[in-house]
């Protein structure tokens, strides 16, 4: 599923204790000690680089600092945006945004442009320090044409960007009108009442405040732990485990709820954790534990990694092709090797690494810019010492475009020359767009939908599937292609299956407005009209 592009990624770290000690106190702060927490920043959004490559920043707090709290963004990967391989620059911005509390965000554009402009965290100035704040966020409000929309209607209003994180500042930034002094935790509980859609965010303010929150539905992840005075969050579990926390202070945050660091420097911090929605449902992106997150993370109290090997061992338990000393099961590099390891493992063949991926290359799922063709074209090198004279089972998380499997097949063919090329996908085929933070937000855009049995608006059974299975594999170049059945998920993920975001699968939306959405891109399909605008750009209440 590597010509994808996964939504962001969050991350937020505060230290509680006296600012003035000096040396670290405890072995998870830097040797600079507390008040310079900030520099563990860059370190936690490497461990979640993964979630997007185009632009990465990071805004600190620091009260003996006359800009309390500042903002450094920029384009490129994190080792780029904070100078990682430059050891006098790097430390000249570790110095400069020296503060003891940090949130910091990595980002690929679902919305919005591809300019520094866009890149997060978002920082608003005012004068009141309660109102002057920066936030990070990961997501996608599906209502996102309807608050823009509202907006442009009301007063001499004007949006300088098209994204939902504008939209998402103006909105916290009325919560804060007047001269109310609202709680942070009641902002999120009016927000909820208006968003639509999949958000974890952290937000920081000239007072000294943090909020670290999730969505309602938990669509997006979010992981925090708390050891003595630290508080750290982020998307991913591993950010926090590398970190050096312990295993079992680490907690995913329930949906609904919020992380509020309150207080001042004189009565000092302190922490609580608060529901502010009561909704029961809960949506948790599959893709999270299939594609998206670090093998070595763990969400929701289940394994990712776990997860991978159970859809493998799924895939081992629908495999009909004859086995003999020349079939090997081969990973798509790097997301579909512990099902691709798992299946070999049932099947008891070997599964081989035929496929070198060039680590430089980026991860064209989640890299932005056009031509993913090229970028997978240089991605995989086969190597025909491996696959030569082969049977080829070729494992791949999931095929959504199919741009990264056509160039794979036709290279290990070519180059490889491998005798017979099966596709085997952990994943059931997508055949619906995402309006909660995954770039797929047209129905022409995907591979699956064109091969459904007319007037059916899902997966076949019987000859049906296997028909249209072998279209798909004839229009790819393979000998075969085969994906799991949608109840495969639930299994592997050990999660109740009404507690899964499904939509991309299914068609069914856990929100109003991603129904509406889809109902928006079918009318788009079936009459033809040009859907290559996003979905949710243009939609209008």
């Amino acid at each position: 599923m590597s010509e994808l592009h996964h939504e962001c990624g969050v991350a937020a770290i505060y230290h509680l204790g006296t600012q003035q000690q000096d040396g670290p106190v405890s072995d998870l702060s830097p040797p600079q000690g507390p008040a310079e927490i900030s520099r563990l920043m860059p370190r936690m959004l490497l461990d979640i680089q993964n979630r997007g490559q185009l632009s990465a920043g990071m805004t600190t707090y620091n009260p003996a600092r006359q800009q309390l709290i500042d903002t450094h963004r920029k384009l490129g990967t994190v080792s780029e945006a904070f100078r990682l391989n430059h050891r006098g620059k790097c430390e000249s911005l570790m110095q400069q945004y020296a503060g003891c509390a940090a949130i910091g965000h990595v980002r690929y554009a679902t919305c919005g442009k591809e300019d520094e402009s866009y890149a997060q965290p978002f920082e608003r100035h005012h004068l009141q320090k309660h109102k002057w704040f920066s936030f990070a966020f990961n997501g996608q409000l599906a209502n996102y044409a309807q608050l823009r929309d509202k907006l442009l209607a009301e007063d001499d209003h004007h949006l300088a960007r098209a994204t939902d994180t504008e939209i998402i500042m103006h909105e916290i930034s009325r919560e804060l009108s007047g001269d109310r002094r609202m709680p942070l935790i009641d902002v999120m509980r009016h927000l909820a009442t208006r968003f639509d859609g999949a958000y974890s965010l952290a937000l920081l303010n000239a007072q000294g405040q943090m909020l670290i929150a999730r969505d309602p539905l938990g669509v997006k992840p979010m992981c925090y732990a708390i050891e003595g005075s630290l508080l750290a969050a982020a998307s991913e579990s591993v950010a926090l485990l590398n970190l050096g926390f312990q295993a079992e202070s680490i907690k995913s945050l329930e949906p609904g709820t919020a992380i509020v660091v309150n207080g001042n420097e004189k009565s000092g911090k302190e922490i609580t954790i608060e529901r502010f929605s009561d909704n029961p449902r809960r949506a948790h992106c599959f893709f999270e534990w299939i594609y998206f997150a670090n093998v070595a993370s763990n969400m929701d109290g289940r394994s990712v990694y776990l997860s991978r090997k159970a859809l493998g061992e799924e895939l081992a338990l629908l495999e009909d092709v004859p086995r003999d000393e020349d079939t090997i099961v081969v990973p798509v590099p790097d997301t579909s090797k512990a099902a691709a390891d798992a299946m070999a493992y049932k099947l008891g063949i070997p599964s081989i690494e035929g496929l070198i991926r060039n680590r430089y290359s980026g991860r064209t799922f989640i890299e932005g810019g056009a031509n993913r063709k090229a970028k997978a074209a240089i991605k995989y090198t086969p190597l025909p010492e491996v696959l030569a004279g082969k049977r080829v089972l070729l494992v791949e998380d999931s095929i959504v475009r199919s741009t990264t499997m056509r160039v794979l097949i036709s290279k290990i063919r070519e180059v490889g020359r491998a005798k017979e090329i099966h596709v085997r996908v952990a994943c059931p085929p997508i055949t619906a767009p995402c309006f909660y933070g995954i770039d797929m937000s047209t129905i022409s855009e995907l591979f699956a939908p064109a091969f459904l049995p007319v007037g059916n608006d899902h997966l076949a059974e019987g000859k049906d599937r296997e028909a249209m299975f072998a279209e798909m594999a004839e229009e790819l170049g393979a000998d075969s292609v085969r994906f799991l059945p949608v109840e495969s998920i639930a299994r592997a993920i050990e999660k109740p299956v009404d507690s899964l975001c499904q939509a991309c699968l299914t068609g069914e939306y856990p929100t109003a407005w991603g129904q509406k959405l889809y109902d928006i891109a079918l009318t788009a399909e079936k009459s033809s009209d040009d859907d290559s605008t996003r979905t949710y750009e243009v939609a209008t209440t």
